[in-house]
């Protein structure tokens, strides 16, 4: 599995958290970190409380990232489909599906 160079990472981080800051004003902000090939992304509420979202597979590119949801009913991730039926995609896109779903808002899929 490809490992992302720190420059990617740190892009991931700047893309995320600008999606978030324009889309998603009930986090404060968002953490990714990375293990491997894998970035693993938690939304952060305004009580500083974390929120799992997704887990984003590297793939060698930078504008595409393979999305798996977390589920808390199994405290794990579940390889998961993005709403324009792909299983990789622009992260942001990933950001809005796991948002839409945890923070109940249905307007992100369409």
């Amino acid at each position: 599995m490809a490992v992302p160079p720190e420059s990617t990472k740190t892009s991931l981080q700047q893309r995320l958290s600008g999606r978030a800051r324009e889309r998603w004003p009930q986090l404060a902000g968002v953490e990714v970190k990375f293990r491997g090939g894998y970035a693993y992304v938690a939304g952060r509420l305004p009580d500083d409380e974390t929120l799992p979202l997704m887990r984003l597979k590297y793939g060698g590119y930078a504008a595409s990232w393979g999305f798996a949801i977390y589920l808390a009913s199994k405290n794990g991730y579940e390889p998961s489909f993005l709403p324009n039926g792909q299983m990789a995609g622009l992260p942001e896109d990933a950001l809005d599906c796991a948002c839409g779903l945890y923070l109940g808002d249905p307007t992100a899929w369409t």
